[in-house]
């Protein structure tokens, strides 16, 4: 397997459960603070993820990939972390619009790495 590849994904990875957690996390954790609480909380997780995300982004462009190759990675990742999150942290209920999401995500990724 390409070790670019796998330190990019593993890394997007990593930055996008931070990424989630700031993104979406103070709906449970912090609905009964004040908004200025939730957006400082929300930006010291962000932090974190960028100090994961800028590097896996450079390792990757450097390594093999375009930026919108990168994006559509990012993407399915997103998906792929959002929908557990939603459900197991959030109680969102699953619907079955995750999976036509999926889909059209899988046409995206074909789309974009074709030759």
């Amino acid at each position: 397997m390409n070790p670019v590849l796998v330190k990019t994904v593993l890394l997007l990875i990593l930055s996008n459960v931070f990424m989630t957690f700031a993104w979406y996390g103070h709906l449970k954790s912090l609905s009964n603070k004040p908004l200025i609480v939730a957006v400082l909380v929300s930006w010291g997780i962000a932090f974190f993820e960028y100090l994961i995300q800028v590097p896996a982004n450079r390792i990757g462009h450097a390594g093999a990939f375009s930026v919108a190759q990168l994006k559509i990675i990012q993407e399915v990742i997103t998906l792929s972390i959002f929908v557990p999150f939603s459900i197991l942290f959030l109680k969102e209920p699953l619907k079955l619009n995750f999976l036509w999401a999926g889909l059209c995500m899988v046409g995206a990724v074909y789309f974009m790495f074709r030759k």
